[in-house]
Formats: C-alpha cells, sequence, structure tokens
C-alpha cells in the first residue's frame, strides 16, 4: 500500500477512504494534494475489492477548505492551461469508474465544495457550511464550480452563492439539492456506509454505464442523450450480470453479480 504525505487511504471491507490529511490548515487542497488524490484513485480502480471510495477530511472541522492560497498566488495565466490542475482533476473524479460519496464532515469551501460536487452523492454533516468565496479574490470557481453548481441546484441560485461568496448551512444546501442528506456529525460515517452499501447491492455494471449516460447525457439535446441511454442499455443486455440480475428477481432470491 502505497504511503502519502498529505493524504489517508483506509480500506473497510468494500469501501475505500481517501482522507485528506491538513487539519492544521483545514485540509486545504494544493497541486501536492491532487496528485496524491489521482494517484489514490488509480491504485483503488484496479483493487477488485473495493467498490466505493468516499472522500472526507481529516478531524471534525473541514470537509476540505479550498485551494493553497500561496500556490494560487503564485499561478499565471498559462498555468490554467496546464495538465493536471483542480478542474482536470475534478472531472477524472465524476467519471471515475466506481461510485463516489463525499462524506462532508466540516466546511467545504472553494475547492472543497467543487471536489464534494464532483462526488455522485454528497452526504453532509449537520454542523457544517458549503460556499464558493472565490470572488472575494478576484477570481471565479474553476474547478467546475460554475457549471457543476448551475447543474445541481438552478442558475439562480447558482448566480446567488457565487456573486454572494455566501457560505450556506448544511440544511439550506439539502433544501437546494446540493446535498442529499443531512445527519448529526456522529451519525454521519453510519450513513455514508449505508448509503454505499445500497449501491453496492446493485449491478456494478449497470452503475458504471448509469453514470456515464447520465454524465454524457446532461450535455446533449434530448435525442442525443437518449440513445446514449439506449446505447448503454445494449451493452448490460449482453451481460451475465444482466441475466444474472432478472432470474434472481424471477426466483427471489439475492443476486450475484461478478462485473461479467
Amino acid at each position: 500500500m502505497t504511503i502519502y504525505e498529505t493524504i489517508l487511504v483506509e480500506r473497510e471491507g468494500n469501501l475505500a477512504y481517501i482522507i485528506i490529511n491538513l487539519p492544521e490548515v483545514r485540509n486545504r487542497l494544493s497541486k501536492e494534494t491532487l496528485a496524491e488524490i489521482v494517484e489514490a484513485l488509480e491504485e483503488l480502480k484496479n483493487d477488485r475489492e473495493v467498490g466505493c471510495v468516499v472522500f472526507r477530511g481529516q478531524g471534525d472541522k473541514a470537509f476540505a477548505a479550498g485551494a493553497d492560497i500561496n500556490q494560487l498566488n503564485a499561478r499565471q495565466a498559462l498555468d490554467m492551461l496546464q495538465a493536471g490542475g483542480m478542474q482536470e482533476v475534478y472531472d477524472y473524479i465524476e467519471s471515475y469508474e466506481k461510485p463516489t460519496i463525499a462524506m462532508i464532515n466540516g466546511v467545504a469551501l472553494g475547492g472543497g465544495c467543487e471536489l464534494a460536487m464532483a462526488c455522485d452523492i454528497r452526504l453532509i454533516a449537520d454542523h457544517a457550511k458549503m460556499g464558493l468565496p472565490e470572488l472575494n479574490l478576484s477570481i471565479i470557481p474553476s474547478a467546475g464550480g460554475t457549471q457543476r453548481l448551475t447543474r445541481l441546484v438552478g442558475k439562480g441560485k447558482a448566480i446567488e452563492m457565487i456573486l454572494l461568496g455566501k457560505f450556506i448551512s448544511a440544511e439550506e444546501a439539502k433544501q437546494i439539492g446540493l446535498v442529499s442528506e443531512v445527519v448529526p456529525l456522529a451519525d454521519l460515517k453510519d450513513k455514508v456506509e449505508e448509503t454505499a452499501k445500497q449501491i453496492l447491492a446493485k449491478g456494478p455494471l449497470a452503475v458504471k454505464l448509469a453514470k456515464v449516460a447520465i454524465h454524457l447525457g446532461s450535455d446533449v439535446d434530448m435525442k442525443t442523450g437518449l440513445m446514449i441511454e439506449r446505447l448503454a442499455q445494449a451493452v448490460l443486455f449482453s451481460t451475465e450480470d444482466k441475466s444474472e440480475g432478472t432470474a434472481a428477481f424471477i426466483e427471489k432470491r439475492k443476486p450475484v453479480f461478478l462485473s461479467k
């Protein structure tokens, strides 16, 4: 198992936790941390025992409080076009072949909020807050914030949050559809495990192709999206898992999926 400097990777059964391990700086996201996250995801992709990846921050104060401001201050215009930046990393997380959960155990601000939005499901502790305060630095959210937030909560609310640099409570985040559930911090890990268990009970190939159809389909016209959906279903109809899933339902037993 690889030893990292800024993150921890912990495996618990079929779950793998990627823990941003910099609580003294509210789990900020430096370029080194982003590189380690990608390295860990690559390692976990090839681990057949891991079915779901959970992101969280060390401690209970911050999930991730955004980019390293010292590094941000040194960046120039052309740096935004180089490979390996935060936007590229979050694109990779969004399209990751295994389901991902953001376990928001503290503030998720700036790049931390954008990391959460790149995950498939967001679960939040009741004391946590989320926000995109980048305009205070005369920059904009540029790791998907202007795009994913709009798609998740609608243009009006996205403009309000970004222009005001507004930090919203966990309850408001749920009301506007930014997160799925709000639970007490003490119950957050149990809720994450319960949610992951429900996903892992599904056909893994179907989970993978559902993600493909949703993400690719959301950026095209309806007719093209429906064709993406149909082609994804055609692939699934050719698998052993589809036969197993339907047979198990008919026979009233639990299916055994083999990702084939």
